[in-house]
């Protein structure tokens, strides 16, 4: 298995604003999959979440959205500081999911939406069990551009593949003492950006912002020209992203 370079996973910080504007949220059926039966499991308390990785905030929101006590956790104090700007009133905490600043037992969910690949999923698995109480869950989100889509395909054959990233979220490796691991995947949808924006998102992808400048413009007038010049997206002001979301779940034993 590739192992990812963990510099890559403190990279997304200094283009914080441009990454929290372009890269795309969660789904309602995703959401509603990783909450499916914990609510009335704890009583009649708000669940209680902590967002891992969390980024700028794209999970976090949704999490608030349906009323749970969110947390959010991640290596980088400048995502951090975005999702402040975002997600107000969320509590943060620097730190990995090897090494959570959260008490024993503390919550009822943990996620990690495109992160457990950046993780040692055996400690991790390890420290989400100590955070989580009996019953409680964790969930592992993937946003996937569907690349059955022509110009889709094309824009992948631009950037530069994350084998980690594909292995590690087709089969996701969970242990101890995480039991019953589940998946799903959505049905297919859009998130819609101009073209300057698919842009910015290429541009968010970790090896394109740890390129060398010359790397960097050259991978990004590749993605300019082919938006300039497909059939399925020259001349469009709006150009709909399609997506399909990969879930899993497991129970804290």
């Amino acid at each position: 298995m590739v192992t990812p370079d963990p510099s890559h996973a403190l990279s997304f910080g200094a283009g914080a604003a441009g990454y929290a504007a372009v890269r795309p949220t969660y789904p309602a059926q995703a959401v509603d999959w990783l909450l499916e039966g914990l609510t009335g499991s704890f009583g009649e308390r708000r669940l209680r979440a902590a967002d891992v990785g969390a980024g700028a905030g794209a999970l976090t929101a949704r999490l608030v959205e349906r009323g749970l006590e969110v947390v959010a956790v991640d290596p980088d104090a400048q995502m951090l500081a975005q999702l402040h700007a975002d997600v107000p009133g969320v509590p943060t905490f620097v730190g990995t999911g090897e090494q959570l600043p959260l008490p024993d037992a503390s919550l009822d969910l943990v996620v990690l939406a495109q992160a457990w690949h950046w993780v040692d999923p055996e400690r991790a698995s390890t420290e989400v069990g100590r955070v989580l109480a009996p019953g409680g869950r964790l969930g592992l989100l993937w946003n996937r551009r569907d690349e059955s889509e022509p110009w889709v395909a094309a824009l992948g054959d631009l950037l530069a593949p994350a084998p980690h990233m594909a292995q590690r979220s087709e089969e996701p490796q969970i242990g101890a003492p995480l039991v019953d691991a589940e998946r799903l995947t959505t049905d297919r949808w859009t998130h819609d950006l101009s073209p300057e924006d698919v842009v910015g998102l290429a541009a968010s992808r970790s090896y394109v912002m740890t390129a060398e400048p010359a790397e960097r413009r050259r991978v990004l007038d590749e993605v300019r020209q082919l938006l300039a010049t497909h059939p399925d997206t020259a001349g469009r002001e709006t150009v709909p992203v399609p997506y399909t979301t990969t879930c899993w779940r497991a129970r804290r034993a």
